[in-house]
């Protein structure tokens, strides 16, 4: 059988017929009311960091996700970094992510001036294997003078970072377990899983903050941007402060406190948040039509196995998932071609974190699942256009 020409069948049969090709992996879905709010926020004058679209988009997260509190920023990036920061990780300081993420995730440790210590993925959901994380930190953690510190580099543990994958919800209530239990702060990365839940509750709001992304590519976008949701009064009051250059309140004077960042959202690209927000419940009903879609047309297909939301959880499915299991890098590489070469823009995951130049040297647990997941899976179109409903 070729690998290739079976997934670009399937492809085929599912994909809405009228897109043109190329189809790519995620592309955003604006209309005329994205439109409406941006011409009102040029015409109010109001552009940058300061003005009522930041105001209502940051309210409106709040109301979707349950946190008490949504600061919101230029970037995911931006976001996790000053979460961190403001978290008290400091440079010398190691943060547990997954070798499986995209390098956003270990550059925000980096931009600290930490060291990201990587660790292993649940083959199930992508995201970090709690097991597997709390037999690690047995082994490698010691607490000293009210602190984790890693037996081995000398360095402080200063938090756990876990990824919920192409918007599949990663086992945060057993991850958070393993975080107290070792007295580590848990900070969630929900940049890909916007409308994800698990037990009821939106990803990013079970450690002590969250972060989103709006990137381009993402469930609902404002271009570029990001937020960090909590609970935490005094976490959301100190990260606007620092990204807002901590510029002290005042009409016309400016003092600054301390060392601060330029990373607030500006009002025009809240504006198209605000836009995206009100349509996020038929983007979420659409992109499930397209999963099921797919779910339907690989079942004849051993070979292909679709990655699907866990019980209890609810997936906003960013990005559907096949894993090709037993292929072999250039068999991959050979399906992708294939898949280019007929206009589906499909890719894999990342290159291992690790695996990188940056981070070569960094401490890494056995990733005997990630180097599997990462050679097996193959990312499919899924933007909430290419769904074909029933009544089609």
């Amino acid at each position: 059988m070729n690998l290739g020409s079976t997934l670009t069948k399937v492809l085929e049969d599912v994909l809405v017929e009228s897109i043109p090709r190329p189809i790519a992996l995620h592309e955003p879905e604006v209309t005329a009311e994205e439109e409406e709010y941006v011409l009102k926020c040029v015409k109010s004058g109001w552009l940058s960091s300061v003005g009522s679209y930041v105001e209502k988009f940051e309210s409106e997260l709040c109301s979707l996700t349950g946190a008490q509190h949504a600061v919101a920023m230029a970037s995911g990036t931006s976001a996790l970094q000053l979460a961190l920061y403001a978290l008290g990780v400091k440079p010398g300081d190691e943060v547990l992510v997954p070798a499986l993420s995209f390098v956003a995730t270990a550059n925000a440790v980096a931009h600290c001036g930490a060291v990201p210590h990587f660790v292993d993925v649940d083959e199930t959901n992508l995201a970090v294997d709690p097991q597997l994380l709390a037999r690690h930190l047995s082994d490698i953690a010691t607490q000293r003078d009210g602190l984790v510190w890693n037996r081995h580099t000398g360095r402080r543990l200063a938090a756990i970072v876990p990824v919920h994958v192409l918007g599949l919800a990663a086992d945060v209530f057993a991850i958070s377990r393993v975080a107290l239990d070792f007295q580590i702060p848990m900070l969630e990365d929900a940049a890909e899983a916007v409308g994800t839940t698990i037990n009821g509750r939106h990803c990013g709001t079970l450690g002590v903050a969250g972060m989103l992304s709006f990137n381009g590519n993402k469930t609902i976008t404002t271009g570029n941007g990001g937020a960090v949701i909590t609970s935490d009064s005094g976490l959301a009051q100190r990260l606007r402060h620092i990204s807002s250059t901590a510029k002290k309140p005042h009409p016309w004077r400016y003092d600054h406190d301390e060392i601060g960042w330029n990373y607030r959202l500006p009002n025009l690209n809240a504006a198209l948040g605000c836009a995206q927000l009100k349509r996020l419940d038929s983007i979420l009903e659409r992109k499930r039509i397209l999963h099921q879609n797919y779910k339907k047309a690989f079942e004849p297909y051993s070979c292909f196995n679709l990655f699907n939301e866990h019980k209890n959880t609810r997936s906003n499915y960013w990005l559907s998932a096949v894993r090709i299991s037993g292929i072999s890098l250039d068999e991959r590489e050979q399906i992708l071609t294939e898949c280019h070469a007929h206009g589906f823009m499909c890719r894999p995951l990342w290159t291992l974190l690790p695996d990188l130049p940056m981070f070569r040297t960094a401490p890494a647990t056995s990733l005997n699942a990630a180097r599997l997941l990462e050679r097996e899976v193959v990312c499919l179109p899924s933007g909430p256009r290419l769904a074909i409903s029933s009544t089609e």
